[in-house]
């Protein structure tokens, strides 16, 4: 059986990524072959692109998707020939038009979910699960910070606060973008092009500060983050577009407050397949009820890959991003 897949026999620019046609082999026990209709598009794969964490190569590339099972393994009974799944993580390469997967990451797609929506929330989606619900404690009317408010996690964190009750400030870049966020949740928006984030934190609380930051921007921000967490705050580093954060001291988590510093992924908190599961369906029912709406800002034929990671990179994308096999 063929497919077309992004494969890359080096980590770097855009342009890395080259189309190919790949052999897709029958499914072996415990897997299943999607024909994919949607394959999200995420920060994880431009830092498996450049290199910022190394693959084996040559490799593929791509940690989300949606499809139609088109055949099962053997002993696989959970899922039969036709239906709609969705998943993230586990093996590399969603960036292809069909592919065999492990069967226990296939979640299934509720009715009056589209495979698009799905396939642009279950890892962003995931994400704001663990952040939000369990990385730190937050109750209805706690003010938290996040950054990229328009992005494809931060649209979601909006919605997902505002169904929590947590005041959610968001930072964004530009009039439009900070209209985005604000319709999608945030109780309070600050433009990072005319305003001042450290003032602006103030003046929303008073001088109180923020009991948590959630930071995906990484050495940008570091200091910022810093100063806008209350004693005892909680600086949740989850990514790292303008590059790693530098080296945390325990001398100035003291100084500024005995705040507390914690790096979570994705991986560890959907370790075992109970929180996968836990997780998956959380987000997939939030969207079948209508609390979680995916925002689909741009769609990318697979084949223009490369140019979806370079307006990504730039800043010119909101929400999520689907690449369409």
């Amino acid at each position: 059986m063929k497919s077309h897949a992004i494969v890359m026999q080096s980590q770097g620019k855009p342009e890395v990524m080259v189309l190919e046609e790949v052999e897709v082999g029958a499914p072996g026990a415990g897997q299943a072959v999607v024909r994919q209709t949607a394959v999200g598009v995420n920060y994880l794969d431009v830092y498996h692109r450049a290199g910022v964490y190394p693959l084996p190569l040559p490799s593929r590339i791509g940690s989300e998707g949606a499809g139609v099972v088109e055949s099962v393994g053997p002993d696989v009974t959970h899922l039969k020939v036709g239906d709609r799944v969705a998943y993230q993580g586990g093996d590399i390469g969603s960036y292809a038009t069909r592919r065999v997967m492990a069967a226990a990451r296939l979640f299934p797609i509720p009715a009056g979910v589209t495979d698009e929506q799905a396939a642009a929330v279950m890892l962003k989606g995931m994400t704001v699960e663990y952040l939000l619900d369990r990385s730190v404690s937050l109750k209805a009317g706690d003010f938290a910070l996040m950054y990229a408010a328009a992005g494809g996690v931060g649209l979601l964190a909006g919605q997902w606060a505002k169904a929590r009750g947590i005041k959610l400030i968001g930072v964004a870049a530009g009039k439009d973008k900070c209209a985005l966020a604000l319709a999608n949740g945030y109780h309070v928006v600050i433009d990072r092009t005319c305003e001042d984030i450290l003032a602006r934190v103030k003046e929303i609380t008073g001088g109180k500060m923020l009991p948590v930051v959630f930071d995906s921007i990484g050495k940008a921000t570091f200091e910022i983050t810093l100063d806008c967490l209350a004693p005892r705050g909680f600086f949740i580093s989850f990514g790292a577009t303008s590059g790693a954060p530098p080296a945390v001291e325990a001398g100035v988590l003291q100084k500024k407050g005995s705040l507390y510093f914690s790096r979570p992924t994705l991986v560890h908190y959907c370790s075992s397949p109970e929180d996968y599961a836990m997780s998956a369906g959380k987000v997939l029912e939030m969207v079948a009820s209508g609390a979680l709406k995916p925002i689909i800002g741009q769609h990318y034929p697979l084949k223009d890959a490369a140019q979806a990671h370079i307006d990504l990179e730039a800043g010119k994308t909101t929400g999520a991003t689907i690449l369409v096999p």
